[in-house]
């Protein structure tokens, strides 16, 4: 079932994730399919990854190696399943790092590859809020990977961040945000630590964050960000103007893409599916010529239609403003071209905005 197709199709934007599902340890909050005792199946694994990859006849406008831990990856695995992948022109290529895994070397090898960008899984830039997330790098790890990023001559580099779990104070999460602002990045990811059912930190409630203390340091990180020229373009998203994140802009635009390897997801046209999630069955199917897919969804129309406004309505495009309900005046402000986006309150409560837009339009 597995055959290149000489000349593939030529489309709109099409992404590529390929899912690397290998870490050294689980953080307590991860519910991602990784595994820390797999490290033996790497090559396997990325030979899968290029088998499955026969399949796909579109041009990939983006490509983003997600995980897991991506750079445990060895370069020359890494780049052979990248090398897999028929690639448009200028096309966006990121891989997920963690700060303690990278080198010179590394990203000498990723350049050469073909990598365009590179995103650090940072969290904090205070130890004692690391080792409670169960990160093992110190912030000294993620200045010696920025420099060597920027040495190499990646131009857009990503700093993600983790906001609001338990011990975490608002000062040490405005150290957190100065020391990264002072690494001079042109993104910046920050996402409220979320309880995912499954994870020790679910079982765990005394560790839940309060939602009034993520507010207040959201609020923080949209000033300090803003501040430090970077724009919001979606709620958990600021860049410098031109380092906005494709990959992630055509999921938030209902976009066509394909997840590679165990675990992924992939969308075509209002179509869902995903793959069986561990990588030694993820493995043998591919070699058995056999199908990965789990499971799918089809969409209908009406569904496809809420679902778009509600990805849309966390972008700085916004919706339209007749598809937003009267009373949402607070929440809401012009976007141009009769569209409205949600003011930074609105972005607090995007999710019960976006539940709203399901509803009988109130203006226009």
């Amino acid at each position: 079932m597995y055959s290149r197709r000489t000349i593939p199709t030529v489309t709109a934007d099409f992404g590529v994730y390929v899912h690397v599902p290998f870490c050294a340890a689980r953080c307590d909050y991860c519910a991602f399919a990784t595994w820390t005792d797999r490290g033996h199946l790497m090559a396997d694994y990325a030979a899968a990854c290029v088998g499955e990859l026969a399949g796909v006849d579109r041009l990939a406008t983006t490509v983003f190696f997600g995980g897991g831990t991506p750079s445990l990856l060895p370069a020359p695995l890494l780049g052979s399943v990248l090398d897999a992948v028929d690639r448009a022109p200028g096309a966006e290529v990121t891989v997920e790092c963690n700060p303690e895994t990278v080198s010179p070397e590394l990203f000498a090898a990723y350049r050469a590859a073909g990598v365009t960008r590179v995103s650090f899984g940072v969290q904090s830039m205070v130890p004692a809020v690391l080792a409670a997330l169960g990160r093992v790098h110190d912030p000294a790890s993620v200045a010696r990977a920025a420099r060597w990023a920027v040495d190499a001559g990646f131009e857009s580099w990503n700093a993600d961040l983790i906001y609001g779990g338990v011990g975490e104070s608002v000062d040490d999460w405005r150290r957190t945000l100065d020391a990264v602002l002072a690494l001079d990045p042109p993104h910046v990811s920050a996402y409220a630590l979320t309880v995912e059912p499954g994870t020790p930190l679910a079982d765990d409630p005394a560790r839940h964050p309060d939602d009034d203390d993520q507010a207040d340091k959201y609020l923080l990180a949209e000033a300090a960000l803003t501040a430090a020229g970077l724009r919001s373009y979606e709620i958990s998203n600021w860049a410098r103007p031109g380092h906005e994140c494709r990959h992630n802009l055509l999921y938030w635009s209902q976009g066509d893409y394909r997840g590679i390897g165990c675990a992924a997801h992939s969308h075509i046209a209002g179509r869902r599916w995903w793959n069986v999630r561990t990588p030694d069955r993820y493995i043998a199917l591919v070699a058995a010529g056999e199908t990965v897919v789990a499971a799918d969804e089809v969409l209908d129309e009406p569904t496809r239609r809420t679902e778009a406004l509600q990805l849309a309505v966390r972008t700085r495009d916004g919706v339209p403003a007749d598809v937003v309900p009267d009373g949402l005046d607070d929440l809401v402000e012009p976007a141009g071209e009769g569209r409205v986006r949600l003011t930074v309150r609105g972005r607090l409560l995007a999710n019960d905005v976006a539940v709203r837009l399901t509803s009988t339009p109130g203006r226009g």
